[in-house]
C-alpha cells in the first residue's frame, strides 16, 4: 500500500470512529506499528489529526477530510451522478458549481459533452472552487466566472465577502450543489458555515437548484445549513437510495433521479 493510500485510509477511519490506536490501525491496514506511528506524526504535522498517547483523534468536532483525500470515496457513484447532472444542463446556460468531489466530476462530465464542444459560449460556469475553474479554464468554449474570496484549503473553495460581492451581481439558470448532508427535515448542509453561506447565495441567484449527492449523504445532518429541502428542485443520487428516502423527498417537492 502506498503512503497516500495509507493516509487516505487512516483519515477515513478517523472520520468514522473519531479515535484510532496505533496497534488497531496497523492490524487493519496490515502494516507495522512503526509505520503507523510515523504516519500519525506526519499527519499531525499537517494538522490533519491530533496525536495522542498510543494513537490519534480527529482534528476538532467539525473535522472534514481535505478534498484530495476524498476523491476515491464512492468514485463510481459520483461519476454516474455527475453524468446525469450534466445531462440536465442545456447548451448556453449559466451554471453555478460549488466545490466538492461530486461537483468536480460534474465539471468533467460537462467538458466531455459533444454538444458543448463549441459555442460562444457553450456554457457559462460560475464557481467558487479553484480546482474546478482550473480544469475548465482550458476549455475556450466555456466562459468561466470565478468568485473572489479567501481559499479554504480543505475544499479549494473561495469564501467570504469578496465571493458574496460577485454572486450578488449575477444570475444563473441552474446551481449544482455538492453537500455533505441532505435531509428532508434539515435541508442541505456543509461542515463549514462560510462555505454554506456562499452555497446558499448561489442557490438564491439560480432559477433552479440541483443537489448532487451519493446516497451515503442522504438522511444526514451537518453543522452548517445551506438551504431547505423545499428550495431544491432536483436531487441526483445513486441507485442505492432506499424507497422511503425517495418518497420523503418527493413529498417535499424534490424530484429524485437515481442512477
Amino acid at each position: 500500500m502506498s503512503r497516500d493510500a495509507r493516509w487516505k485510509a487512516l483519515l477515513e477511519l478517523l472520520v468514522e470512529r473519531g479515535r484510532l490506536e496505533v496497534e488497531q490501525a496497523a492490524a487493519e491496514l496490515e502494516v507495522s506499528a512503526a509505520t503507523i506511528r510515523r504516519d500519525f506524526d506526519q499527519l499531525a504535522e499537517q494538522q490533519m489529526l491530533v496525536r495522542t498517547r498510543g494513537g490519534a483523534v480527529v482534528h476538532g468536532v467539525s473535522y472534514e477530510l481535505p478534498l484530495r483525500y476524498k476523491t476515491a470515496r464512492h468514485a463510481s457513484e459520483k461519476q454516474r451522478i455527475a453524468k446525469a447532472v450534466a445531462d440536465l444542463v442545456a447548451p448556453g446556460e449559466a451554471v453555478g458549481l460549488t466545490g466538492g468531489t461530486t461537483t468536480t466530476e460534474v465539471a468533467r462530465a460537462l467538458a466531455l459533452r459533444p454538444d458543448l464542444a463549441s459555442g460562444s459560449p457553450a456554457l457559462t460556469v460560475v464557481t467558487n472552487a479553484l480546482n474546478i475553474a482550473g480544469e475548465l479554464a482550458v476549455r475556450p468554449q466555456f466562459k468561466i466566472v470565478l468568485t473572489g474570496g479567501v481559499a479554504r484549503p480543505q475544499s479549494y473553495e473561495l469564501v467570504g465577502p469578496l465571493a458574496d460581492g460577485v454572486l450578488s451581481q449575477i444570475t444563473m439558470d441552474v446551481a449544482v450543489l455538492g453537500v455533505v448532508a441532505f435531509d428532508v427535515t434539515h435541508g442541505a448542509a456543509a461542515h463549514d458555515e462560510a462555505e454554506a453561506s456562499i452555497n446558499r447565495l448561489m442557490c438564491e441567484r439560480a432559477e433552479r437548484v440541483i443537489v448532487a449527492a451519493d446516497s451515503s449523504k442522504l438522511g444526514r445532518r451537518a453543522f452548517a445549513r445551506i438551504c431547505a429541502a423545499e428550495s431544491v428542485d432536483t436531487l441526483v443520487t445513486d441507485a442505492a437510495v432506499d424507497e422511503e428516502t425517495v418518497r420523503r423527498f418527493t413529498e417535499a417537492g424534490v424530484g429524485v433521479v437515481a442512477v
